[in-house]
């Protein structure tokens, strides 16, 4: 396909995303206030603290407006999570074997789960990270945040979490592609587990090391499990290869 024909293409992905995106922004403003009162659990569960507020402090009029704009931007994203990877597997798919192309529903089904895994095991580790940032300021501190300040910072823990997940879809494809090779990938072991703390350390808002571990020991355990699979893939290729050599070598 000509560079041409690729930019149109992805134009017209981009607008199928941003139309996605938009309706889900529509609905994520209708549940907004829910969603807050879901999102505020982790930190009621440190109400017994008696240094710790569970209530939000506001200091602008607008504020509560702008955060509701952003939120629901935020949940228009997730709730368009598994079109925006559909679209995004349609644009890759043409760069790879015919037989492999069929991988669209597992594409978008695991890497949407992967996302909500990442994102709950943010959510649930969150009461953790807190305990202890609150921890470190000593006994004499009153905590009371902002509904933004709180909010953001789950909200970017959730994202990284379900980003880092991502990890070993990421791995997979470009073993598909041919990019790397299981083997490359196994020599390279010792090297991916330091990148991938640092990695963690580096997209993890909080920066506790309850949500760094937490992070990074589910994507060494992926990088592993993307290695297995992209032996599988690789055979597979093999056989195919072998298969449509055999039937070739028969007709002449």
């Amino acid at each position: 396909m000509p560079l041409l024909e690729h930019l149109v293409e992805l134009r017209s992905r981009l607008i199928k995303c941003a139309y996605a995106i938009a309706a889900g922004a529509v609905i994520g403003w209708i549940v907004y206030l829910p969603v807050v009162d879901f999102l505020r659990k982790p930190l009621n569960r440190l109400s017994n603290d008696p240094n710790v507020s569970d209530a939000f402090l506001s200091f602008e009029p607008l504020e509560q407006f702008m955060l509701r704009v952003k939120m629901s931007g935020y949940l228009g994203l997730t709730l368009a999570m598994p079109i925006v990877l559909y679209q995004l597997w349609k644009f890759v798919s043409p760069g790879l074997y015919k037989n492999e192309r069929k991988y669209a529903l597992s594409f978008v089904a695991s890497a949407t789960l992967l996302f909500a895994l990442g994102a709950a095991i943010a959510y649930y580790t969150l009461p953790a990270a807190l305990d202890f940032l609150t921890g470190v300021g000593g006994s004499k501190v009153q905590y009371q945040y902002t509904a933004e300040s709180y909010l953001m910072l789950i909200v970017y823990m959730m994202i990284a979490f379900g980003i880092g997940f991502q990890f070993p879809i990421l791995l997979v494809f470009l073993q598909l592609v041919g990019v790397v090779k299981p083997k490359q990938l196994s020599q390279f072991r010792r090297f991916a587990v330091v990148i991938i703390f640092v990695i963690a350390a580096i997209i993890t808002p909080s920066a506790d090391p309850i949500s760094l571990f937490a992070l990074s020991i589910p994507m060494v355990v992926f990088y592993e499990v993307s290695i297995l699979v992209g032996r599988i893939v690789y055979r597979r290729r093999a056989d195919d290869e072998d298969s449509v050599a055999e039937e070739a070598g028969t007709a002449t």
